[in-house]
């Protein structure tokens, strides 16, 4: 645990499942205030902030397509009404429609652009106009993946969003590493959440070669990762990409040598 983000303040986008529930999650646990974010899971956005709650934390749950700016603006605009301020902004929305990059439409493509990468950067300058304005040293957490690395075939609106979040990440660090406000990414690999429960096994034996670890990761991997990003041990840290991977980024088709 981390004693000084006691108090403090979180929006977490996308947050009534998988890793972004983890992290709303994990900063209840920290004694924070959560500001836990949903698009159509009403049901597990409330479960997320009652667990939130009893672990000593305070939660408001808040509908937002965080592809919009005045929607994302009432995230800011409820967390300063009940909680006074935002220190720390997690962006986490995300999400991909599989399709071969030659028969992908435009309404595809930029669907999961508008999410991802648009999406990160209204809330990341929602955080830190917030943040300037009152002279704040907070945090701002991307939340990428591997395949800002890794090239990711049927899939190069989600690669290209992510390999974006990567370079818009670095920038964001660079352009106010001054000001005291720090921002960084995440890039998890292959994580168990309820998108790859369903996994065949065959699939699953599949993506298993893929990481040396020999192991899917869990959310909550991810969740302690951002309180350490948003806590003070990681005050000297900013435009890095951690990756929680298992190994996925280290080429593991080398073993096979």
């Amino acid at each position: 645990m981390y004693n000084d983000l006691e108090g403090k303040t979180a929006i977490v986008t996308g947050s009534s499942k998988g890793i972004g529930r983890a992290i709303a999650e994990r900063f209840g646990q920290e004694g924070m205030n959560v500001v836990v974010n949903y698009h159509g899971d009403e049901d597990g956005a409330n479960e997320a902030a009652e667990n939130i709650r009893q672990a000593g934390g305070e939660a408001i749950v808040i509908q937002a397509d965080v592809s919009k700016k005045d929607e994302v603006q009432q995230l800011l605009e409820a967390a300063l009404k009940v909680f006074g301020g935002v220190d720390i902004m997690v962006n986490n929305s995300g999400f991909s429609k599989p399709e071969s990059f030659h028969e992908m439409d435009e309404d595809t493509w930029r669907s999961v652009i508008d999410v991802n990468l648009t999406g990160t950067f209204l809330g990341g300058q929602m955080a830190l106009r917030h943040m300037l304005d009152h002279d704040m040293k907070g945090s701002i957490i991307n939340i990428s993946s591997v395949h800002q690395q890794i090239p990711k075939p049927s899939d190069s609106h989600y690669a290209a969003s992510k390999g974006g979040i990567k370079l818009l990440t670095e920038t964001m660090a660079l352009e106010y590493a001054d000001k005291g406000i720090r921002v960084n990414a995440i890039a998890p690999g292959t994580i168990a959440t309820e998108r790859n429960k369903d996994t065949k096994p065959e699939n699953e034996a599949k993506q298993m070669k893929k990481i040396p670890m020999q192991s899917f990761g869990k959310p909550e991997e991810i969740a302690a990762a951002a309180a350490w990003l948003a806590s003070k041990e990681a005050s000297y840290v900013t435009g890095t990409t951690l990756f929680v991977d298992g190994g996925m980024t280290l080429y593991p088709s080398q073993l096979e040598l």
